[in-house]
């Protein structure tokens, strides 16, 4: 098996107060030692923490980590990347270092940050958290027009209050992870904290029948991994490769929601339920499912590649030599009008 290269990617160098924002706005005013009793009885937001690092930065910070709100980088999404092209631990102090580790880790809901965070330093190459991730930011807190992204190996992660309207995650991300230094062994791939998803689709394809198995199974490599493009949204509701969703029956349709579902479980509550609306506002007739079964490892059945594909969402993951995954949704609906 010929390993898949993640070369570093290393880039040249109606708005509304919304309760999340206005929390951003407020913390980014306070020392981080004067939060009071209420950062103490609960776990602040990324963005609130996210605003936090913002009024914390000087102004030599300033010049490497912020970028004004419509900065084409923001948009920018990739498997191994440093945003700023300088890491954390470079650019920040230690107690700034620490509010990143924690916007990261409130990004994911609290039964799966652990696991998040393992798989970060397990992908940092012996460089740890703070040396293997960068962040930035654009726009300002407060002004409904501000978001966080943070990058490193198998990393592109948002968080933006809802700045950008109609999109999951405030855009697209990437996840992925590599469980060891050699090529993950087929079937289980022990120890990849996202695998879980890749049996979750394969049980879907277990309770198709057989026409539409053959359907689902595409012939020929799955689509080439070229950052943002990777991800590009073509508003098709035909001719979307694997079986649609229309082919199926309520209760097939029904399983096909729950591993939706269940895919969008490491994710914070409000970006999991955010997702399945939009989700849902696909219709979830349009959508299609395609096992690549080319890039079967070990020849078991087990489809280690696969894509769920709709008019404004892609959800692409390849798990050849071990785990890639693109992520894409926006509303549907928004992209009629």
């Amino acid at each position: 098996m010929v390993p898949h290269p993640d070369p570093i990617v290393r880039p040249r160098v109606d708005l509304s107060l919304s309760r999340r924002t206005f929390l951003a706005s407020a913390a980014a005013a306070l020392p981080l030692t004067l939060l009071g009793d209420a950062a103490k009885s609960s776990t602040p937001d990324s963005e609130t923490l996210a605003a936090q690092l913002h009024g914390s930065l000087d102004d030599a910070q300033r010049r490497v980590i912020c970028r004004d709100f419509d900065d084409p980088l923001r948009q920018k999404v990739d498997n191994n990347w440093m945003i700023t092209g300088r890491s954390v631990r470079d650019v920040l102090r230690p107690d700034q270092q620490d509010l990143v580790r924690q916007i990261f880790r409130s990004l994911h809901h609290p039964e799966h940050a652990d696991a998040m965070m393992r798989q970060m330093v397990e992908d940092s190459e012996g460089k740890g958290f703070e040396a293997g991730t960068s962040v930035a930011l654009f726009g300002r807190p407060g002004t409904g027009a501000f978001e966080l992204v943070l990058t490193g190996r198998h990393c592109t992660r948002r968080c933006d209050g809802d700045s950008v309207k109609g999109a999951a995650f405030g855009g697209p991300i990437f996840y992925g992870h590599q469980s060891g230094p050699h090529d993950e062994e087929p079937s289980d791939h022990p120890g990849n904290v996202f695998w879980y998803q890749a049996r979750r689709v394969n049980e879907l394809f277990q309770a198709l029948d057989g026409r539409q198995r053959s359907t689902a199974l595409v012939d020929g490599r799955s689509r080439p991994e070229r950052g943002a493009e990777t991800v590009r949204l073509t508003g098709r509701r035909e001719g979307l490769a694997g079986l649609s969703a229309s082919e199926m029956s309520p209760d097939q349709r029904q399983l096909m929601r729950e591993v939706m579902k269940d895919l969008l479980k490491p994710f914070r509550r409000v970006d999991a339920e955010e997702s399945m609306r939009l989700v849902e506002s696909q219709g979830l007739e349009n959508l299609s499912v395609a096992y690549f079964k080319q890039q079967d490892l070990g020849g078991d059945g087990v489809w280690d590649v696969w894509q769920i594909e709709g008019p404004q969402m892609l959800w692409y993951f390849r798990g050849d030599p071990h785990v890639h995954c693109w992520v894409h949704i926006r509303d549907a609906k928004a992209s009629k009008a």
